[in-house]
Formats: structure tokens, sequence, C-alpha cells
């Protein structure tokens, strides 16, 4: 697979992904989390950020949608790089919630594996874009 076809692959895998995530909590944060955390958000504030980090789930998910129909772009490269820190940090917040919190939600290890896998594959992306990137500046004279 090559960087412009992995690219595309992963940011429709990505987008897939988190603008359902994203209406769900927006719909429902307290079911979302007992499932997630294994405790619920029965505040009127705990219930606000769930929705609001809906709104941004979704929005992840629209840029990673539209990003996808120009995987070679250096705006997709900026989008890549950053969904590459945001699947890091979310990786690392689940497994330290499950460990260091000891939050019981069934869902914690799952979903960080996949926020460490979309995390990997970012990193492929960002390679195989660097070496594109490189080999057409040899090519091109200036």
């Amino acid at each position: 697979m090559n960087g412009k076809t992995a690219t595309k692959a992963l940011l429709i895998a990505t987008a897939c992904i988190e603008a359902p995530t994203g209406l769900l909590l927006l719909a429902v944060p307290s079911g979302v989390a007992a499932v997630l955390l294994g405790a619920s958000v029965d505040s009127s504030v705990g219930r606000l950020l769930g929705r609001l980090a809906g709104v941004a789930l979704i929005s992840l998910g629209i840029a990673c949608g539209l990003g996808s129909r120009d995987a070679q772009g250096q705006a997709t490269v900026g989008l890549v790089a950053a969904m590459l820190f945001y699947n890091l940090v979310a990786a690392t917040l689940l497994v330290s919630a499950r460990f260091g919190a000891g939050l019981p939600g069934m869902g914690l290890l799952p979903v960080a594996a996949l926020h460490a896998g979309l995390a990997v594959g970012c990193l492929f992306c960002l390679r195989a874009s660097a070496t594109v990137r490189k080999e057409f500046s040899r090519e091109v004279p200036r």
C-alpha cells in the first residue's frame, strides 16, 4: 500500500470511528461514560463536557473525511500529525485511567488499543509522506 492510499484509508477509518462516537457522546454522554469508563456522568457539568467532547469528535470526523479527498496535500499532513498527537494522548490517558485511577470501564483497554493502532497508522502515513516529498524535491530542479 502506498502512502497516498494508506493516508486515505487511515483518514476514512478515523472519520468512520470518531464521528459516530461523537454522535453517541452528544446524544447520551452518560451511557458512553458508563461503557468506556465504568463510571457515570450524572452532573450537568459532566454531561456538558461529554457533549462538548462529542462535538469535537464529530469535527475530527468531518476533517478526516474531507481530508481523505486530498491525501497528499500539505494540510492533510498537518491533519495526520494532529491525529497522531490526539491518538497518542488518548491511548495514554485511557491506559492511565485504567491502571492509574483504577477505573473499571470495559471499554478502556480496547479503545486505548484502537487509539494506539491509529497512532501507528499516522506514523506510517507521515513517514511515507516525508519520503514522497523528499523524492519529489530531488526530481524537480529549483
